[in-house]
């Protein structure tokens, strides 16, 4: 392994730190080949991080642009919420990779914490506060601005569900949110960009979190519940019913909250914080889910793991390993199983949120 040595740009100043616990976010698939993006959420000045990604995986430090919070990649388009000052920030990314800020709009609620993106519509997760209510707002992504959509703000099933995570099904017509608090699975239809009322039900173990869709649409949770934290599989109706298809599954470690999916739908995996390690999973063809490695150690990452991101061909996984802070990078095996390969520390405290082309 190697390290190299990060270069930050910072743009804008951020205005104040997010903590990361209680925030996960899904990413999509980016245009561009090889790049890694994260945040550095400094609370003096936060800027995202760019990386151009070589064939071996490895990460060579570019430029970046101010921004905070949770962060999605969507062809040439990045995403980033700001819990800061409850405003969501669109950046575009050019062929060389150069990013720049397109446009910055109130997030429609208090504390930002999660972002997804589908064709034009956006839709921002806001955590709330003392005062103001948990909800999700839509936006339309136009000629490189954001624009309000018009009566799309929706609640979430309480108005302080600690929520996690907000995405989009890989079709467009259904929203998720997982809540921490309630251990409830919010799911919205979605019609021309509005969403419905929330649908709230019980997630099948404690404590939903992070989640990711497979290429066949089931939805797989990691449940961060206790000393020994799960990860489950459920299908995703027409009309927004979740059902369970794979009982929960014990990683053995502790603190699992991030997870991502591979492209051709095999294998999932997550984030262990408390036990500074990645759990791998094989995906059986029903959905069900098979632990990789007895310990729950697929592979080891620096201190408290937080975010993840697979490049678009899934062969290759980045971790975010936010207590030292710096990035792990490993290749995904025909196997499932995990080789490192390359760590790039040199990172502010405090960074958070991944996403790879």
């Amino acid at each position: 392994m190697h390290r190299v040595r990060l270069l930050i740009l910072v743009l804008v100043a951020g205005t104040a730190f997010l903590a990361l616990a209680g925030t996960a976010m899904a990413s999509g698939g980016g245009r561009g080949d090889g790049m890694v993006y994260t945040l550095t959420n400094s609370a003096s000045g936060n800027a995202v991080a760019v990386f151009e990604r070589g064939r071996d995986g490895s990460l060579t430090p570019r430029a970046g642009l101010g921004s905070q919070g949770a962060l999605v990649l969507d062809g040439d388009r990045l995403f980033a919420v700001n819990a800061g000052d409850n405003t969501v920030s669109l950046l575009h990314v050019d062929r060389r990779g150069k990013v720049r800020l397109a446009d910055v709009d109130p997030s429609g609620g208090a504390r930002p914490i999660s972002v997804t993106v589908h064709g034009k519509f956006v839709y921002v997760l806001n955590a709330g506060n003392a005062t103001t209510p948990a909800n999700i707002r839509g936006f339309l992504a136009l000629w490189g601005r954001l624009v309000p959509l018009p009566g799309s703000t929706r609640p979430l099933s309480t108005a302080a569900p600690d929520p996690a995570q907000v995405e989009f099904s890989p079709n467009g017509r259904q929203l998720v949110v997982t809540e921490k608090a309630t251990n409830m699975i919010v799911t919205y239809k979605v019609r021309r960009g509005y969403a419905s009322d929330p649908n709230a039900q019980p997630s099948a173990g404690m404590t939903p979190f992070g989640f990711g869709f497979d290429r066949r649409g089931l939805l797989i949770v990691s449940e961060a519940f206790g000393g020994a934290p799960d990860a489950s599989a459920v299908s995703l109706s027409g009309d927004g019913t979740i059902s369970p298809i794979s009982a929960s599954v014990k990683t053995t470690e502790t603190a699992a909250c991030w997870i991502v999916v591979t492209k051709n739908g095999r294998y999932t995996y997550t984030t262990n914080t408390g036990s500074n390690s990645i759990t791998g999973y094989r995906i059986g063809s029903n959905g069900s889910l098979a632990i990789l490695d007895a310990d729950g150690k697929t592979a080891n990452t620096g201190a408290t793991p937080i975010d993840m991101a697979l490049a678009k061909s899934s062969r290759l996984l980045y971790a975010l390993a936010g207590g030292v802070p710096e990035i792990n990078g490993f290749v995904v095996n025909n196997d499932g199983s995990l080789d490192p390969i390359e760590t790039v520390g040199g990172l502010p405290a405090g960074t958070v949120g991944l996403a790879a082309s």
